[in-house]
């Protein structure tokens, strides 16, 4: 059946009154006469075709594809939080222009999509998490997603019902559904601030396991809702709750183990292998839905935590599908939710709304974090940034959509202002976070304005010695590389180094990048530098990633990489990967050189190029200036210089 929306169309006064929110069945006819069936019962009305805008399943399905992908590249373009921008896709396709109508689209499966996708989603959470980052957080994680949960529920609980004079029940629900935080939004937000400490860590994990237990609490409040029996139905929650731990628990860690195991043994093709995976997702999620309703959410999680932290088998693959995949699902799920709406509905809420909304960001979320961070070793700096990132994302959406929709289906008065309130408390924490989270960072210390930290990619023995001297002289150095051997030889050099890689963007939100502020692509590939200098601009800036050299084509010196799409070029245009390799194997040195006096400066002269070669330069004692091939070093009394010397060359180290 086609789904018609009438824009002005010259209507009877008795069916115009009955226009919106009724299917519409189309007939054509001779003559420019359409037959509408509504309710039952056949009229036929002249229609002018401007008037009338088709939309059906396909159709509807590739505009909210489309808006959701193309909100995630403008938000990229813009560098904003995204949820922003599909939130306004969102409204734009839904109820302003009306091309999408969900609920005409789905019917009655649009609560098992959105159900379905949050589980996969949060599957895509659960392969983030590695149990390695846990000591020195365990503590304030495990007291985040418990005592904060609570004391997040029960504030939020008391404002809407206090504040914005709901019912007892919706207050309840609203306050459960507010628990949850937002991982699509949090980990974004934690890659462009890049904190140092800890807390980058404690937002990453709070984030990713409080949506299932949020999640979970919202379902049993909302059971109990529906009960009318208080001692009963409180009975039943706990019942259910046990239920749901135990089943989801149990079935998300079979079903990663059993994965593992086939992969383990070659028992799935390559290209199999991300297909297999995902519809052993949706198997877990199913299984656990049916044993005890609405466990899947846990299962999925614990089966992306297991998945992640086994050492059996690699799943670097699994992890790049489940990326491209996770934005898909986020995109479209979140522009649905949105096309949902009416926007009067969300204006219409009114000062009170506001009100409840500080609640939420000035008392709700600091008691919990100073609860959950008693007694622990965290610096108050680190507190305070805690304490000012709770934004909401796409669970708490789905959640109040999806009770919504339950709530109206068993005539529950005033449901719908669950999700106008969830997209108002999602639309005002994700502004005012996404704008102060930076600065306020940075105030506190635990961000850099100019940091200076170096991100080195490739591990090989070249770089190591490169990130000891750096190491050696003050500077943050992380490093990263596809090969566990050079990975695990530059930590028994004492190095942070990270075995991935760079060009996907889950592993980058994986690592401590605070402090870190610009990246040497030092690898033997020259395409492999210019796509993680490309990847990496728009995190550190174009200014500040740099590459080695790339290897002439022929003799005229022509680059095998465009020009326009390499990062700045390191030390000098012959010091390509092998030169530089080539002159740490027949013996040249790296050496840091203070420029004391005239006769230092003289090693930097003309006559001494091909002796000396300045790669970087100390300033002030805390500045690091990168040497390009563009530039020409200049000593500076005062400075230190770190150089590749010759072999027999008459200097010491400084």
């Amino acid at each position: 059946m086609t789904i018609l929306h009438f824009f002005g169309a010259i209507l009877p006064d008795s069916l115009a009154s009955k226009e919106k929110g009724i299917t519409y069945r189309f007939t054509p006819s001779p003559k420019r006469r359409s037959i509408l069936t509504i309710d039952g019962f056949q009229h036929t009305h002249s229609l002018t075709p401007r008037y009338v805008l088709t939309v059906d399943l396909i159709l509807g399905l590739a505009v909210i594809v489309f808006a959701g992908i193309l909100a995630q590249w403008l938000a990229w373009r813009l560098r904003i939080p995204s949820i922003l921008l599909l939130l306004i896709f969102g409204l734009l396709i839904g109820p302003i222009l009306g091309f999408v109508n969900p609920d005409a689209l789905f019917g009655d499966t649009l609560f098992s999509l959105v159900s379905l996708s949050v589980g996969i989603i949060l599957f895509e959470g659960g392969l983030g998490l590695r149990f390695k980052d846990l000591p020195g957080i365990k503590r304030v994680v495990r007291n985040l997603i418990s005592i904060g949960a609570l004391i997040t529920w029960a504030i939020s609980t008391a404002a809407a019902y206090f504040i914005l004079g709901l019912d007892m029940q919706l207050s309840l629900i609203l306050g459960a559904i507010l628990i949850v935080s937002g991982p699509t939004v949090i980990l974004p937000l934690l890659r462009d601030i890049r904190p140092v400490g800890h807390v980058g860590s404690i937002l990453r994990w709070e984030g990713i396991l409080i949506d299932p237990i949020g999640a979970t609490l919202a379902l049993l409040v909302f059971g109990m809702v529906l009960q009318t029996n208080v001692r009963a139905a409180t009975s039943e929650a706990m019942m259910n709750l046990l239920q749901i731990a135990i089943i989801g628990a149990a079935l998300g860690w079979a079903g990663a183990w059993m994965l593992a195991y086939l992969l383990k043994r070659y028992l799935i093709p390559d290209h199999l292998q991300n297909a297999f995976t995902l519809m052993a997702v949706i198997v877990v999620f199913a299984a656990s839905n049916v044993l005890a309703p609405e466990s899947g959410l846990l299962a999925t999680t614990i089966m992306g935590m297991v998945l992640a932290n086994q050492n059996a088998i690699s799943i670097k693959h699994i992890i790049e599908f489940k990326e491209d995949l996770g934005v898909l699902l986020t995109s479209s799920i979140f522009v649905l939710l949105s096309a949902r709406l009416q926007i009067g509905d969300i204006l219409g809420l009114g000062w009170q709304s506001l009100v409840f909304l500080a609640i939420l960001i000035f008392i709700a979320r600091p008691l919990s974090v100073w609860f959950s961070t008693l007694g622990s070793t965290l610096k108050s700096s680190e507190k305070v940034f805690l304490a000012w990132m709770a934004p909401r994302g796409i669970v708490a959406a789905s959640v109040a959509s999806i009770f919504a929709i339950e709530l109206d289906h068993v005539g529950y008065p005033n449901a719908d202002v669950l999700v106008s309130l969830t997209f108002f408390v999602i639309i005002g924490t994700v502004v005012i976070y996404g704008l102060t989270a930076g600065p306020l960072a940075r105030r506190l210390g635990l961000a850099e304005m100019n940091p200076q930290g170096l991100l080195l990619v490739g591990a090989h023995k070249g770089a190591r010695m490169l990130a000891k001297v750096l190491q050696d002289a003050g500077f943050k150095v992380v490093m990263v590389d596809t090969n566990p051997r050079n990975c695990n030889l530059a930590e028994d050099d004492g190095l942070r180094a990270y075995c991935g890689n760079i060009l996907y963007e889950d592993f980058i939100e994986e690592m401590d990048l605070g402090g870190v502020g610009r990246l040497l692509a030092l690898t033997s590939n020259d395409e492999i530098n210019t796509l993680a200098c490309l990847h990496m601009a728009d995190i550190f800036g174009r200014a500040n990633v740099f590459q080695l050299p790339p290897r002439s084509t022929n003799g005229t010196g022509q680059e095998s990489v465009p020009e326009h799409l390499v990062g700045r070029l390191l030390f000098g245009h012959e010091m390509t990967y092998r030169s530089l390799n080539d002159r740490l194997e027949g013996g040249w040195r790296l050496r840091t050189i203070a420029v004391t006096d005239p006769g230092v400066e003289e090693l930097f002269s003309e006559s001494h190029k091909d002796a000396v070669i300045p790669l970087f330069v100390i300033r002030n004692n805390d500045r690091l200036v990168v040497i390009t091939a563009s530039d020409t070093y200049i000593p500076q009394m005062g400075d230190r210089v770190i150089a590749l010397t010759a072999p027999n060359f008459p200097i010491e180290n400084h």
